[in-house]
Parts: structure tokens; C-alpha cells; sequence
């Protein structure tokens, strides 16, 4: 019996750093390049492996005692053994793929909640300022002086189209069907008001909005 039991600790000793070889050499060629791994690998496959008969036992197998003296049932504790030794390296590899998925599905959903945050800010942002009072604005009288006659009919017309209604930011349907004016004319239009600062222009998602600014509504007071 001492004999076996040698024997059998002899298996587990070479089985087990068999196994942290065959760990080591799966491992990406950039790991491969470190020697201490592969001292880290073998000594993992050595303790694994002396677990092999506690497994044993608790399972209440008889596998160890009735290998004495059978090759075949030797043979399977040899293969029970590696099977354990190499197990780390694939529960390690499993682990660490859904680690790294489940960080690559929580990076999307964060970059997913940032371009919406980005996308609300813009459309807030707009909002904000308008109804926001700012002592740097000019008053109506400085208002009226830097835009004499600057404003032909269409833009006028447009601009107070902007101004008033239901909705603050206008889609360019509902502002060609409110002003009566066709889409060429529109789009140039809010251009120039644009240009101005008279209106501005988001983007959300149900697509481009013009909005009248404080500057642009000033002026539609003034001119009421």
C-alpha cells in the first residue's frame, strides 16, 4: 500500500504540472513571454491536483484503493488528475470572456447614456437661455438701432412665426405650413435669422428644430 501511495503521489506531482504546462502554453503569446507564469501555472496544476483525492472521497469513490494493482482504473485517476489540473485555465478564460463582455455591454449602455445626455443638453440648452434674463443682453432701444430695416417681410414674418405659437422648437413642415411659405424659402430664411441670432437651430431626436433666441424675440416685441 506504501508502494501505491507513492506511486499515486508520483501521478499527482507530474500530472499536475503536465497539466499547468498545458495552461501555460494556451495562454496568449504576450503572457507565454513571462517565465513567472509559467512557475505560477505549474504550481497551480500541482495543488489543483492533490485536491483530486478529497473530490474523491466525498463523491465515495473507491477509485484510489481499487487502482492498486488495475492499469486501467489508474489510468482514469491519470486522466481525472489532468482534467483537474487544466481546469483553472479554463474556468479563468471563461470568466474572464463574460467579465470582459459584460464590460463591453456596460461601456455601450455608458456611451449610449452619454450621447443622449449630450443630446438633451443641446435641446435644453436653447430653452434655457431664452428664458433665462441676461444682463449683457441690449435692450430694445439697442435692439432697434443695430437692426434697422435689416428685416425684409418673409424673415419678419417668419421670425415671428418663430415667436409665437404652442411649441418653442419648430419643425420645418410646421413653420412652411404656419408662414405660408415653401421650403427653399423657409430653409433660407431661417439661415439669415440664424445668421443674425435672431433664431437658432437643434438637433434632437425627432430630428432638426428651429427656436427663436432672446435676441429675436426683443425684436418681435419691439416691432409689435
Amino acid at each position: 500500500m506504501t508502494g501505491h501511495f507513492s506511486s499515486l503521489v508520483f501521478i499527482m506531482l507530474l500530472v499536475g504540472a503536465a497539466g499547468g504546462l498545458i495552461n501555460y502554453y494556451t495562454l496568449p503569446a504576450k503572457q507565454v513571454s513571462d517565465r513567472g507564469i509559467l512557475v505560477r501555472c505549474i504550481m497551480l496544476g500541482i495543488l489543483v491536483t492533490f485536491l483530486v483525492p478529497f473530490m474523491l472521497s466525498i463523491f465515495g469513490s473507491t477509485l484510489i484503493v481499487d487502482s492498486e494493482g488495475d492499469a486501467a482504473k489508474l489510468l482514469n485517476y491519470v486522466a481525472i488528475c489532468l482534467a483537474v489540473a487544466i481546469s483553472p485555465r479554463f474556468f479563468m478564460a471563461n470568466v474572464s470572456e463574460n467579465v470582459l463582455a459584460e464590460a463591453r455591454v456596460t461601456s455601450d449602455k455608458v456611451d449610449l447614456l452619454h450621447y443622449q445626455l449630450r443630446q438633451l443638453q443641446e435641446e435644453l440648452l436653447p430653452l434655457i437661455d431664452t428664458e433665462t434674463e441676461d444682463d449683457s443682453l441690449p435692450n430694445m432701444a439697442a435692439v432697434a438701432d443695430s437692426n434697422p430695416d435689416e428685416l425684409d417681410t418673409t424673415s419678419s414674418k417668419v421670425l415671428k412665426t418663430l415667436g409665437c405659437g404652442r411649441f418653442i422648437y419648430r419643425s420645418l413642415t410646421g413653420l412652411c405650413q404656419e408662414a405660408d411659405t415653401d421650403e427653399s424659402t423657409m430653409v433660407k430664411t431661417l439661415g439669415f435669422l440664424t445668421l443674425k441670432s435672431l433664431a437658432g437651430k437643434v438637433g434632437g431626436r425627432k430630428g432638426v428644430r428651429w427656436y427663436i433666441t432672446e435676441r429675436g424675440r426683443r425684436l418681435v416685441e419691439l416691432n409689435a
